[in-house]
């Protein structure tokens, strides 16, 4: 018997399967504590956004049943992570504590400097990969440096991947004699007041139990028209797996044997391609985790040095317009509206709202990526900083600045018949196909017809695209 507990701090790991600091807790032997300290001012400007907060309170709740099924409890404390865990420690005399590592700036100098500490009083500190595939620092280049592009990056994990099986959720995690004081959840105060949160409540079901039932369905549902399906919003061909990763209600190792499993069991060309561009997209993920970890100043500065003489502006009216879905664009103002309704936007529709954005408004995009941060229920540092710079041109591997995402030909493109437009745009639905992706070129007797008054009912486009697109070109000639 091991002496002393051993305190598990969980963060963006929460769920008991695949959680290698639960396992190794429950295997030293001794009671097992699990603790979650809600320490949002320790993240600066990555603290939790609303979205991130709500979809946190139910993860927590979910959690924490699922813990006193297996005889044991969540200890839930708010303030310093240092002094929150001292407390905790010295209640039950723990000999032990572990954690899954995370890779944000800042966050791994405040959890060194806690190691260093306990350390020093003799306890056991240990810490794990629970979130990635492979560690930031086990993939780079011949030259011992990180990559910067993601192809050859991709390939280089290929050589070295080979995820072991996920682990077992423990049946029983001992519990102490007594049980340190505990905040309810409800005191985090994480939930709205006034509660606007009800087409999240809506779109999602939160929970390690929940993750798993919706990679089910995708897998079993969706993994072979995944290749073809995956840019199409109207269409339900996306995993949806985002948010759960985030918050570790499932682990990117589940992921990848689910989906290989799925592939085999499919059989076809359909599931085996969709299952090798599924397991990309995880690398991507990859990808942007170890560009954070190399580079921590991304979230902030672009990567590209010469984008920090680029001349952005500022339009703030134009920004709301963005922001509220009223932009004039039909395909931009349906994500925007699907964003602010269920806390998540379709991935191919964030690469065409942020081009309009960064490449015909000219607003920086940190200003994109903070209005993302507050509103996705899967506001990931790393994922979100990444696809921001890809797209405004900046960053490691982005789009060819030149890349300017033309909304009418996008929306076109990727949703011919506009029904996800009719979905988030209801006051343009009736309109033709013809001229739902451009309302203001439709005839006067056709807008009548489908009740759409423009600047009233529907508004003109903020900006003329072919126009916008000239002045792009020209502001980037300035750094050139």
């Amino acid at each position: 018997m091991a002496h002393g507990a051993a305190i598990v701090w969980l963060r963006q790991d929460l769920r008991t399967e695949d959680n290698p600091a639960l396992s190794e807790a429950v295997k030293r032997g001794g009671p097992v504590v699990p603790v979650y300290v809600y320490a949002p001012q320790e993240e600066g400007d990555s603290a939790p956004g609303a979205a991130s907060r709500y979809w946190l309170h139910r993860s927590l709740k979910s959690l924490q049943e699922t813990l006193e099924k297996a005889g044991s409890r969540l200890i839930v404390r708010r303030g310093n992570s240092r002094e929150e865990l001292e407390a905790v420690a010295r209640s039950v005399d723990a000999g032990a504590v572990f954690w899954n590592r995370r890779y944000e700036p800042g966050i791994t100098r405040r959890d060194e400097s806690i190691k260093r500490v306990f350390e020093e009083r003799g306890l056991e500190v240990r810490s794990f990969n629970g979130s990635l595939l492979l560690e930031p620092w086990e993939v780079t280049t011949r030259q011992g440096e990180p990559y910067k592009v993601f192809t050859p990056f991709w390939k280089a994990c290929l050589e070295k991947l080979d995820p072991a099986e996920p682990l077992a959720a423990p049946r029983k995690v001992p519990a102490p004699g007594s049980w340190p004081k505990s905040l309810r959840v409800e005191s985090l105060e994480l939930q709205p007041e006034p509660d606007w949160a009800g087409g999240i409540r809506e779109a999602w079901a939160f929970g390690e139990a929940a993750a798993h039932a919706r990679l089910e369905s995708f897998l079993n549902e969706s993994l072979p028209a995944y290749l073809d399906g995956r840019d199409q919003p109207a269409k339900d061909d996306t995993s949806r797996m985002s948010p759960y990763l985030h918050f570790g209600e499932i682990s990117p190792r589940q992921l990848w044997h689910g989906v290989q499993a799925a592939a085999s069991a499919h059989n076809s060309r359909g599931a085996l391609r969709g299952a090798e561009k599924y397991l990309s997209e995880l690398g991507w993920r990859e990808f942007s985790y170890n560009l954070l970890y190399n580079f921590p100043h991304l979230p902030h500065k672009p990567m590209q040095e010469k984008f920090g003489a680029f001349p952005w502006g500022r339009d703030d009216e134009a920004q709301e317009a963005w922001q509220r879905g009223r932009t004039g664009y039909p395909i931009v103002d349906a994500g925007m509206r699907q964003l602010w309704n269920t806390g998540w936007m379709h991935n191919r529709v964030r690469m065409i709202v942020a081009s309009l954005l960064t490449k015909d408004l000219l607003i920086p995009w940190q200003q994109g990526a903070a209005w993302f941060w507050d509103t996705l229920v899967d506001a990931d540092l790393a994922n979100n900083t990444q696809g921001w710079q890809w797209t405004a041109g900046c960053g490691a591997d982005a789009a060819p600045y030149f890349r300017i995402f033309n909304p009418v030909s996008q929306g076109e493109r990727y949703d011919p018949k506009g029904d996800y437009i009719r979905q988030w745009v209801p006051e343009i639905a009736a309109l033709p196909d013809k001229w739902i992706h451009k309302p203001w070129e439709a005839p006067r007797d056709v807008l009548h017809g489908a009740r759409v008054a423009l600047d009233k009912t529907y508004p003109s486009p903020i900006i003329e695209h072919s126009e916008a697109r000239v002045r792009a070109l020209a502001a980037y000639q300035q750094i050139r």
